[in-house]
């Protein structure tokens, strides 16, 4: 039975090992602040969709707001 695609996790938080976060290392008015908000305004569902298609082949493909 064919399992449903799914992505790998999506976590811009996640510390790294060095520098421990890029939060420490980055500026507060740093543009990458400005593409976080934006790609969580953009409508994503004609990625999404054919994405969670059932398709057995392969890894877990990025999230697409990578």
């Amino acid at each position: 039975m064919a399992k449903s695609k799914t992505f790998r996790p999506w976590q811009p938080d996640q510390s790294t090992l060095l520098p421990p976060s890029p939060r420490e290392w980055l500026s507060d008015d740093h543009q990458v602040y400005f593409l976080l908000d934006l790609v969580d305004e953009l409508d994503l569902s004609a990625i999404l969709i054919p994405a969670q298609a059932k398709d057995p082949r392969g890894e877990k493909g990025f999230d697409p707001r990578m």
